[in-house]
């Protein structure tokens, strides 16, 4: 499994403006300083701010913010605001799909995985990666 360029680049934007903490950044200032195209990331920019997840600003004095502190953000919001829900396979799920139904003695290995990979996301927020520098 392996997170979409856009999540990764949403990630690293979202540390970014964890880093500059309540000052505004312009958009061409993370693109510059995170190497994200910055059309690309204007994208980006729109899906974690309807997400609830940045402030944005038009104008002279305009750029994009936090919506809450770093502490209160986690790795799984900004992925999932990107990619959608972590799905490890397609047995795993509400909507699991998967023929062998429950005599398969993958499905609990792969449910397993995705629980892990989940809480580990979920539990991990953007004042601890500042702290990790």
């Amino acid at each position: 499994m392996q997170i979409t360029r856009q999540a990764d680049y949403a990630v690293r934007a979202v540390l970014y403006l964890a880093k500059n903490g309540e000052q505004r950044a312009a958009t061409s200032q993370v693109a510059q300083e995170q190497r994200i195209p910055p059309s690309f990331l204007a994208k980006i920019i729109s899906q974690l701010s309807i997400a609830g997840l940045l402030h944005t600003s038009r104008g002279a004095r305009g750029g994009v913010t936090l919506a809450r502190e770093p502490e209160d953000i986690s790795l799984l919001e900004v992925i999932e605001a990107i990619d959608g829900p972590i799905q490890l396979n397609e047995c795993v799920g509400e909507n699991s799909i998967c023929s062998f139904d429950n005599d398969c003695p993958l499905k609990p290995v792969w449910c397993d995985a995705q629980d892990e990979l989940v809480k580990k996301l979920r539990f991990t927020n953007f004042a601890q990666l500042l702290n990790q520098n």
